[in-house]
C-alpha cells in the first residue's frame, strides 16, 4: 500500500463513516456504469479516485488492468486490500487525495471517479489533477448523483455546491476531447 499524506479532517470524517457504516457497505459488486462503459476496453493502466472498499478496483485488476485505487480513508482501504488479497488479485492501494498524488507523466488510460468527493479550490486544483491524471487517447469516466436535494444533502453537513460536479467536469473538456 503506498501511503501519502491524507488531509486530516476529511480522512477522519471518512474513517468514521466507514467504521460505522459497516453493515451498509457495498457487497463487493463493480458499478453497473463501470462494467458497461469499460468492460470492452483493452486492459491498460487504471486510477480509481475515491475507491472506498475497491470492488471496481479489484474488478478491473482481474480483467487485466494495473490499477492504483484512491482513497483518503485507510479504514476503507485496509478493508479493500484484505478483499483484494482474498480474491488473489493485486491492486496499488493508495492513499491520499487526488490533488496530493504524484501523477506518471503520461497519465493513466482509464480515470474514474464514482461519486467523487472532490473539493473546488480557488487554485482548481482538483480539476487540474482530474484531467491531468487522464493519458492522451485515455478514458475519463465520471459518475455523479443525479437529482441531488440539495437542502437535505445541507442538513447532513454536505453542501453539494463545494465539491465538483457533472457540470464542472463537462465544462473542463476542451476540443481535444470525446465525449
Amino acid at each position: 500500500m503506498t501511503d501519502s499524506p491524507c488531509p486530516t479532517t476529511t480522512a477522519v470524517e471518512w474513517d468514521q463513516r466507514y467504521r460505522t457504516l459497516a453493515d451498509k457497505l457495498p457487497d463487493g459488486t463493480p458499478s453497473a456504469a463501470l462494467v458497461t462503459e469499460v468492460g470492452d476496453l483493452p486492459p491498460g493502466t487504471a486510477l480509481e479516485i475515491g475507491c472506498g472498499v475497491g470492488a471496481d478496483a479489484i474488478w478491473l485488476a482481474g480483467r487485466g488492468w494495473r490499477v492504483t485505487a484512491l482513497d483518503v480513508s485507510r479504514v476503507a482501504l485496509d478493508r479493500a486490500e484484505a478483499r483484494s488479497r482474498q480474491a488473489g488479485i493485486e491492486v496499488d492501494w493508495t492513499c491520499a487525495r487526488l490533488e496530493d498524488l504524484a501523477l506518471p507523466p503520461n497519465g493513466f488510460d482509464l480515470v474514474t471517479a464514482h461519486y467523487p468527493a472532490l473539493l473546488h479550490s480557488p487554485g482548481q486544483d482538483a480539476e487540474r489533477a482530474l484531467l491531468a491524471a487522464v493519458a492522451p487517447g485515455g478514458t475519463l469516466l465520471v459518475v455523479h448523483h443525479a437529482d441531488v436535494d440539495v437542502e437535505k444533502a445541507k442538513s447532513y453537513g454536505f453542501d453539494p455546491a463545494d465539491y465538483l460536479g457533472h457540470d464542472d467536469v463537462v465544462e473542463l473538456l476542451g476540443d481535444g476531447w470525446d465525449v
